[in-house]
This record gives C-alpha cells, structure tokens and sequence, in this order.
C-alpha cells in the first residue's frame, strides 16, 4: 500500500485528467433539448458507465500491458507525453482532441443517447484517464491497494454525476471566464503529473540517469 497522501494526490490525480468542468459545456449542449427527466437519467448513465471503464481499466489495465508486450516503463513515457499534450491544451481553457473530435462532437449531436459516447467515453474516461489509471495501479499491489483505488474512483464517479446535475448553475454562476481559470488550474496539475510520468519512464528504461 501506498501512503495515505500518496492516494489523496492519486485522487485529485484523476479528477484532475477527468477535467469534468470541461466536459460540462457539451454535456450541456448535448443534452439543451432534453427535459429534465432525460438531463437527470443522463447525467447518471454518463457517470456510471465513465466509473465502470475505469473500474474495468484498473483490474485488466496490467493484463492489457503484458498481453501486447509493452513494459510499464514505456507505458510510463508514452503516456506521460499524451497527458502533457492534454495538459497543454487545458493551459490554453481546450479541450484535447485526444479526448473528442470536432467530428465525433457532430456525429453525437444526431445520436439518440450520448450518456455513454462522447460523455462517458472518450470525453470523461479517455485515452488520458485510461493511461493514468493503470500507471497508478502498478505503483503498488495487494487487495488494499486496489480496493482504495476502486472506492477512489466510486467517489469520483458520484462527483461527475453531481457536476453534471448541477451544470446549469455552474455554468451559470461562474461563467465562462471561471470555467477557464479551473480548466487551467487543472491543466498545471496535470502538467507535473506527466512529467512525473514522464521522468519515472526514462529513469526505468535508462537507469543510468537515476
């Protein structure tokens, strides 16, 4: 097991990848013709079907790893790099194309459901989120590890639930502009991540530069 503030910068970690303020303004979008019954249903679906891909990635994210042959410290370095981009583009209050596509956003505007695609995936729980959940996975082993990283990203999957329940007042009462600065404050937590990532890599598959 890690310690407890190890798991505390794991969770803020996370959230932070999720960026679910970011996500909210085409949640909004997608769902502007919707009652508040389907807003609230949704909301819900997005959130639990964004918690079980994560939930899946932590338990099979390593088996995926060995299954292809790609050692973590590769993992590391490869995504370390797609987390900056992501980060980079956070910095500038965008949202990476790594997680939605401005065609992907068209195609979804005709789609009957968009709970699951773009909301819960690629938007919430994407390649970023993906990457950073099986790194944090192998960075300890034992059932405590794992159940503190499951109940984690349990807490997690309610906090995208609630944000996306109450998007219209938060996009309301901050405006853009706060959207932005939160985007952006997250997107320098996100920066350090990758290079953390970045930096672990390398000292893994070059050992002369520990």
């Amino acid at each position: 097991m890690l310690e407890i503030q190890d798991y505390l910068k794991i969770l803020i970690g996370i959230f932070a990848i999720l960026n679910p303020l970011g996500a909210l303004p085409l949640y909004l979008s997608l769902t502007q013709h919707y009652n508040a019954a389907e807003r609230r249903a949704t909301a819900a679906s997005a959130a639990k079907a964004a918690t079980i891909i994560l939930l899946v990635t932590l338990f099979f994210g390593e088996f995926i790893l060995s299954f292809f042959g790609i050692s973590v410290n590769s993992f590391r370095v490869g995504g370390g790099i797609l987390i900056l981009l992501m980060a980079i583009s956070m910095l500038y209050a965008q949202t990476s194309s790594a997680k939605n596509t401005d065609a992907e956003r068209e195609e979804a505007e005709h789609r009957k459901s968009v709970a699951v695609v773009p909301l819960a995936m690629p938007m919430l729980a994407g390649p970023g989120a993906i990457s950073s959940i099986i790194l944090y996975a192998n960075r300890s082993d034992g059932w405590q590890h794992y159940a503190i990283m499951s109940a984690e990203l349990v807490l997690i999957g309610f906090g995208l639930w609630a944000l996306m329940r109450l998007a219209d007042k938060i996009s309301a009462r901050l405006g853009q502009t706060g959207m932005n600065i939160i985007t952006r404050v997250m997107g320098l937590i996100l920066a350090a991540i990758a290079v953390e990532f970045i930096s672990a890599g390398l000292k893994g598959i070059f050992p002369v530069l520990a």
